[in-house]
């Protein structure tokens, strides 16, 4: 009995751990927006990306190699964005344009009906500076909450 308390408190403390190393949305937009350079009128795509991550209704990174990522500014509302479990993008010739290009949510039912979202906005990210920000903003988090307690 004594071994699966001590094994219960052990999850959950790793259980907060990993909740503490978590950022809030805001956190993580405003460190790609930090971390994004001057717009661009356009970038290339080989066709497949190599991941993304939405950032609220607004707003998108995009990578296109491991190392070369793009924040994508919306001109509006994205609909399921934050849900969607994929996305694709139009483009002309290999190329993604503002403000004339794409992006289009996938899956999650019919994706007839869906209206596509305009790219406002194409900024390149330096994905090194965003990696080093992140690991100070998550433990400026963690710091700050296990001071919170001795406060009180």
């Amino acid at each position: 009995m004594k071994r699966m308390s001590l094994l219960l408190g052990s999850i959950l403390a790793l259980g907060a751990c990993a909740s503490t190393d978590r950022l809030t949305d805001s956190q993580r937009v405003e460190t790609y927006r930090a971390n994004a350079g001057e717009p661009v009128r356009d970038f290339r795509f080989f066709g497949n990306l190599n991941g993304w991550t939405p950032l609220g209704d607004r707003a998108l990174v995009v990578w296109t190699r491991p190392n070369e990522a793009y924040l994508l500014e919306l001109a509006g509302r994205c609909q399921d964005l934050d849900f969607a479990p994929a996305i694709s993008l139009t483009n002309f010739s290999g190329r993604v344009s503002a403000r004339f290009d794409d992006v289009i949510v996938r899956g999650g039912g019919s994706d007839t009906g869906r209206i596509p979202c305009r790219i406002q906005e194409i900024r390149p990210v330096d994905v090194k500076a965003v990696k080093v920000a992140e690991q100070e903003l998550r433990e400026a988090n963690v710091e700050e909450r296990q001071r919170s307690p001795e406060q009180d």
